[in-house]
């Protein structure tokens, strides 16, 4: 056997020093979990979008244990506070941030362009994936107008059937006039013009997602007008319209989460006051999102929008829905869901309405 000259000996010493390094970092690979962290550009305690959110990541490390670790970060609705946070967890080991609201898309994208290693999920907006440069990002809008078209018929349907008293206009509750909100109003009228062509609905914005005094008191002044049930897309502002509707004893419809159950022991004098919720399901989508990042399927570089269809929006039907509503209006209801689905129904939206269509669809339903 021949002896071996120190050249051969030193590049036979680099190759195994190469592939212990390439088995150690394989292992490293195979051992490494993902790191996933939620940005809250509001406050947890909302009943309903951002508490949703938080579930969705509950969700997550019930179903992968060990294998994630997640954290949830509130941040405040400061707008001045979203990017520094964002910065601040791209530079530390998350692999993988989410954020969510039209409010903080465009700081995210901003962000997303800093950092391409890293993946960014947004919830409940878009960025212009047509200008290119998102490549690490994946967006999920909601069809949030097909969920309050049913709430919308609901409401109608119980209007009508005198259940909730004689008579008497819906009322809607925003957090801000802008597209999403307005979409879930656009949705909701179009739901409740389908069982009363002719119906009233009052419209009030709170000019904030977190102000629920305010939220409480355009509420009673719709109630005390005349408005029997109510309907919020108001966040934390929206908590107001739901505590309106136990002082006056009128009722509301909840948003995003299943109120009525929310508060089914913190305050049932709520609770009895809400007939249903429609369901903007963030927590189900963002499992949902994870699960095709762990199959490497998700679309990253580009938004999807998520339905009736998707199970991404709905309406809850136990609790008081299932007292209240008649055979006839959950035949009304499912019926709906269908048509909806499979495009029979197309559904208004805001998006892309003009501010004059707007305005005069508001106009044309004002008590």
């Amino acid at each position: 056997m021949p002896l071996l000259t120190r050249k051969t000996m030193l590049r036979l010493s680099l190759s195994l020093v190469a592939a212990t390094a390439l088995t150690g970092s394989m292992s490293f690979a195979a051992l490494a979990k993902d790191k996933i962290v939620l940005i809250v550009n509001g406050a947890l305690g909302d009943k309903s979008f951002f508490d949703s959110a938080n579930h969705g990541m509950e969700l997550i490390k019930e179903k992968y244990g060990e294998d994630v670790e997640t954290r949830v970060l509130e941040v405040g609705d400061d707008a001045t506070k979203w990017e520094p946070a964002l910065l601040d967890v791209s530079e530390q080991d998350y692999n993988i941030i989410i954020g969510g609201t039209y409010s903080l898309s465009e700081t995210l994208g901003e962000v997303a362009k800093q950092y391409p290693d890293k993946k960014y999920i947004l919830f409940d907006a878009s960025l212009p994936f047509e200008e290119g440069g998102f490549e690490n990002v994946y967006a999920i809008n909601y069809k949030q107008n097909e969920g309050s078209y049913l709430g919308g018929l609901l409401a109608a349907e119980l209007v009508k059937s005198g259940k909730l008293g004689a008579g008497g206009a819906l009322g809607f509750l925003g957090g801000m006039d802008i597209p999403v909100i307005n979409d879930f109003l656009v949705g909701y009228i179009a739901g409740a013009q389908s069982v009363t062509p002719d119906i009233k609905v009052a419209v009030s914005y709170a000019g904030s997602f977190t102000d629920a005094a305010k939220g409480k008191e355009l509420s009673l002044a719709q109630y005390r007008a005349g408005v029997v049930l109510a309907f919020n897309a108001a966040s934390q502002a929206g908590l107001g319209q739901l505590s309106a509707a136990k002082e006056t004893g009128k009722y509301a419809l909840g948003v995003d989460s299943d109120q009525e159950a929310i508060f089914a022991e913190s305050d049932p004098g709520i609770a009895s006051q809400v007939v249903s919720s429609v369901l903007k399901n963030v927590d189900v989508s963002l499992l949902a999102a994870y699960d095709r990042i762990k199959d490497g399927t998700l679309p990253w570089g580009s938004v999807e929008a998520l339905g009736l269809k998707e199970g991404a929006v709905g309406i809850v039907e136990t609790g008081n829905f299932a007292k209240l509503a008649s055979p006839e209006t959950v035949a009304a209801i499912n019926a709906a869901k269908e048509k909806i689905a499979s495009g029979e129904i197309q559904v208004p939206t805001a998006f892309g309405m003009t501010t004059e269509a707007l305005n005069a669809l508001r106009d044309s339903v004002r008590p």
